[in-house]
């Protein structure tokens, strides 16, 4: 594991243009969440403590924030061969363990990580209507080395703004978590 904090991208950039397979085949792409007021990118993996950190809080997030109408799709970039644990099959198993309500996808290419400037698991880009990033930070302060509480705090902060059509805080504190593991 190498810690790795979120790059800064820059607010007002657009939202990269993907098409990928969820961990069944089937296939994605931006334009399926053209309708939604709001999406949430997360890059996110299976095996990176910092993820297992949050993972039952995001699941919860994402039951919530699905009924304000928010679109959340997770990506794994990570290389599945030298990562096993990171493989369609167990992506399988951490849908069905955490009853994920979003698409999770692979990136077995790595371009759509490299497109977003993503830079570890778990990485947050919030796009507004006009899929504009609004917010690119944290979940919350919670890490797995401290006791500071798994509530979202940050990323419901960004999330309730956008959807109501205003602008995210501000002041964004970048994620931080294991880097992605990019193939040689």
């Amino acid at each position: 594991m190498v810690l790795t904090p979120s790059t800064r991208c820059p607010l007002g950039t657009k939202a990269p243009p993907f098409v990928l397979p969820d961990a069944r085949g089937r296939m994605v792409c931006l334009d399926d969440f053209a309708e939604a007021p709001a999406l949430l990118v997360v890059f996110w993996c299976n095996h990176c403590p910092f993820v297992k950190h949050i993972k039952g809080a995001v699941a919860d997030f994402a039951r919530e924030y699905r009924e304000k109408g928010l679109a959340i799709v997770a990506i794994n970039s990570n290389d599945t061969e030298a990562y096993p644990q990171d493989s369609p099959q167990r992506m399988l198993e951490d849908i069905a363990a955490y009853r994920y309500t979003f698409d999770y996808l692979l990136d077995e290419s790595q371009a759509i990580a490299r497109a977003y400037d993503a830079a570890c698991t778990p990485d947050f880009f919030l796009f507004d209507r006009d899929r504009k990033l609004a917010y690119h930070g944290q979940f919350d302060a919670s890490r797995p080395s401290n006791k500071a509480p798994i509530d979202g705090k940050d990323l419901r902060a960004a999330a309730d703004a956008v959807l109501a059509g205003k602008p995210a805080p501000a002041s964004q504190t970048p994620s931080i978590g294991c880097n992605i593991k990019w193939r040689a």
